[in-house]
């Protein structure tokens, strides 16, 4: 793919030689017009030369032209078209300010424009700096490798870009400690790992190693001191081996394979070293050779034959045939002692295989990365797009409609937009302002008023795009608009900003609706007299955690106030010998007989209300077959009809067996004082019992006086009622009366209950 770069040829001023370099060049790429491209080179040279007489000291003469022509040398070893390499030339140039885009459009058509631009879009990321945090910082990178791909409508551009950086990386060291630095992490963090999923292996092992050789110096010259050999050296020795096997393979009959030969990087050999634990002398894929083959029985057969040739390194064979790994992968790994001695690995494995591990569910790319996003697959697809445009290239050389037919089947499902602080932000395709704020902080989306994209001010419906900077104006105060859950007006379109802007506004219903029912359940507490209630024990009673919770039930018309002092008199009557619990809640039960506990359960068939207690020998309950048996000063005591002892009494003393059943169970009632206060009117009175008739409750006594200095009249009665609820339901009603201003319980004795 990329050739060992050469020197670029000089001419006797010791400037680059076009003319030369552009011949060289031909040897690689056919180019239709030849002479455009030499016009570009010629452009950029002048460029060049002019800023630096303008502004002396500003770059070396030829600077732009030599990193253009060092781009346009790796893109013609990926054979790529004639605009290309003068996009390659120029880009520089744009970049730098030497020359505008209108310039580049008018001396060499739209598509070059294009290109540069394109690759423009992407510089933007160099000039954004990775989060501290590592989690972080790797979410950010596998983001940041996103966005350059959702970017790229074409995959030149891509390519220019890689390009573009890998020169940069062969040059920084001529610059300051710092930018070798940030070159080199932003190199290793995004594009090594880009060229390593479009499968450009060459570009990807130079943009790793050069990375590894500024980001860890000492690990670097240590492997490379213990390789003592030159990369072109260690090319040499694979392509010696390459030939052996291919006469062998002949000579077996075998007129179908395919041979590929590497000499491993430094950065994998000490990625395996760290990766494994081991020494660089058990690092035995040094140079590795791999041979494809048509059936799996060819795959054996070259296995015999190439441990025939050498001999095999002990313990440094694996059958991932016979064994495939765990996601699907299949080849024959085995290291053996090749020519001079040197340890050599060999893997062998069918054109099926070697398909299905470099494009099926267990490509080199997917098992060997850890960073696969499982939420995008137009991301997936869209790297599948750009290997086979890159694969089809190297076949043909040309790039017409087959990219043009390719680029209609993929639709990028996520956009990647930056935040001021050089964040990546992935988004769904159709987001707005809105829906970036809420994607940084929820506090952000609740609080924003506008939105800068690219420091313009835009719409909050405006649809954002990949690659843009996004700013969002907030207000220290205030919260979303009801507007935004409009559909229609397009504010929101992701379902994580709709969510929580419906979440705010239930939270401030919420505390509307908590102060609301606080204060109609307190209000309705003082008018009942109640006080110091234990109200978390209350709320539990409703099935509310907290009293909150049950003020804002209230407040909502979730949780009705008769249903909290129902369960209030249930609550705090529950222990009767408790005289001072029961005397707050309510004054003591009128009592209805002298009958003993269950003489109001039970009627007594032919002889009245007797006295009545439940027998201990058998101790019935509602619903079982009773009998009475009459006692002397006791009463009638309550057997189980199946009782033994009601039996026997019955043979011995028939005349004393009364008949008795289970009857109705009367409400308790208590006695409770009320006052009323109202502006005196004719009937006010007979309108105050007619609510008491029509609500069944009893009255004990009534007094009423009125004052005639201020015509207040105030009225005491006595009521039965069953309980709170009952009382409270009768003192809504009574004060919705006409000139009622007020009505509250009194303590027993007419004393009004206190409050506070």
């Amino acid at each position: 793919m990329v050739k060992v770069r050469e020197d670029q040829p000089l001419d006797s001023q010791g400037r680059i030689d076009i003319a030369t370099w552009l011949a060289r060049l031909q040897e690689e790429v056919v180019l239709r017009e030849p002479e455009r491209l030499e016009e570009a080179c010629r452009l950029a040279s002048a460029l060049s030369e002019k800023a630096e007489q303008e502004q002396p000291g500003w770059r070396n003469p030829g600077a732009s032209l030599g990193i253009g022509l060092e781009m346009a040398e790796i893109l013609a070893g990926l054979r790529l078209d004639q605009e290309t390499l003068i996009a390659a030339v120029l880009y520089r140039c744009v970049r730098e300010g030497l020359l505008d885009s209108a310039g580049v459009e008018k001396r060499f058509g739209p598509e070059v424009t294009s290109l540069i631009d394109g690759v423009l879009r992407m510089a933007a990321i160099s000039q954004l700096q990775a989060p501290d945090n590592q989690l972080s910082q790797h979410n950010q990178q596998e983001n940041l490798r996103k966005m350059l791909v959702a970017m790229v409508d074409d995959v030149r551009v891509a390519l220019i870009k890689i390009a573009e950086r890998t020169c940069m990386l062969r040059q920084v060291r001529h610059t300051s400690r710092e930018r070798c630095l940030r070159i080199a992490r932003e190199v290793f963090d995004i594009y090594a790992p880009l060229a390593h999923r479009l499968g450009i292996g060459q570009i990807k092992w130079e943009l790793e190693d050069l990375s590894f050789r500024y980001l860890h110096e000492n690990e670097y010259k240590a492997i490379a001191r213990q390789l003592a050999e030159k990369r072109l050296d260690r090319d040499r020795y694979i392509f010696n081996v390459i030939e052996t096997l291919k006469e062998l393979l002949e000579a077996q009959n075998i007129t179908r394979y395919d041979l590929s030969g590497r000499a491993k990087h430094i950065y994998s050999i000490w990625r395996k070293m760290k990766r494994k634990r081991i020494d660089f002398s058990q690092v035995y894929d040094v140079r590795a050779v791999r041979i494809l083959v048509p059936e799996v029985t060819d795959c054996y057969t070259v296995l015999g034959i190439v441990h025939s040739l050498w001999h095999h390194v002990p313990n440094e064979f694996d059958d991932y045939i016979a064994n495939p790994k765990k996601n699907g992968y299949q080849s024959l790994h085995t290291a053996v002692f090749g020519p001079e001695g040197k340890v050599l690995e060999i893997q062998i494995r069918t054109f099926a295989m070697h398909e299905e591990a470099e494009l099926g569910v267990c490509a080199h790319w997917r098992y060997k990365g850890t960073d696969v996003d499982s939420r995008s697959r137009g991301y997936e697809q869209k790297i599948a797009w750009l290997r086979q445009v890159l694969e089809w290239q190297e076949e043909v050389g040309e790039l017409t409609d087959l990219r043009e037919g390719l680029q209609t089947d993929i639709a990028p499902d996520r956009i990647y937009v930056f935040t001021p602080e050089g964040h990546v932000i992935d988004l769904p395709r159709v987001a707005t302002p809105i829906d970036f704020a809420y994607r940084v902080h929820t506090d952000v989306g609740h609080h924003c008023r506008g939105a800068k994209v690219d420091g313009r001010i835009v719409p909050l419906t405006y649809r954002l795009r990949t690659g843009q900077q996004i700013e969002i104006l907030t207000a220290t105060q205030g919260g979303p608009s009801r507007d935004w859950l409009n559909p229609s007006l397009g504010y929101v379109k992701t379902s994580r900003a709709r969510s929580k802007i419906q979440s705010w506004f239930k939270q401030q219903a919420r505390d509307q609706n908590l102060e609301e029912g606080r204060t109609l359940l307190e209000r309705e507490f003082r008018r009942l007299g109640l006080e110091k209630l234990d109200c978390q024990k209350l709320a539990q009673a409703v099935n509310y955690s907290t009293p909150d919770d049950m003020y804002a039930a209230i407040g909502a018309g979730d949780l009705r106030i008769g249903q909290v002092l129902s369960q209030a008199q249930q609550l705090f009557g529950e222990h009767d010998e408790d005289e001072e619990q029961i005397d707050r809640l309510l004054t003591r039960p009128r009592k209805q007989h002298k009958g003993t506990e269950g003489a109001d359960t039970i009627t007594v068939l032919g002889v009245g209300n007797l006295k009545t207690q439940m027998a201990n020998c058998c101790h019935p309950v509602p619903g079982d077959q009773i009998l009475g048996f009459i006692t002397h000063g006791r009463g009638v005591t309550v057997h189980r009809q199946d009782c033994p002892n009601i039996l026997q009494l019955k043979s011995d003393e028939p005349a004393r067996i009364v008949q008795v059943e289970w009857g109705q169970r009367q409400p308790i009632q208590y006695p409770v004082d009320v006052e009323i206060l109202a502006w005196d009117r004719t009937n006010l009175l007979r309108d105050v019992t007619g609510v008491l008739s029509n609500e069944k409750v009893n009255v004990l006594s009534v007094n009423t006086t009125t004052d005639r200095d201020d015509n207040l009249a105030t009225l005491r009665l006595t009521l039965e009622v069953a309980g709170l609820e009952v009382l409270g339901r009768l003192f809504n009603r009574i004060q919705q009366l006409p000139n009622v201003t007020d009505i509250k319980r009194l303590r027993q004795g007419g004393q009004q209950e206190s409050t506070t």
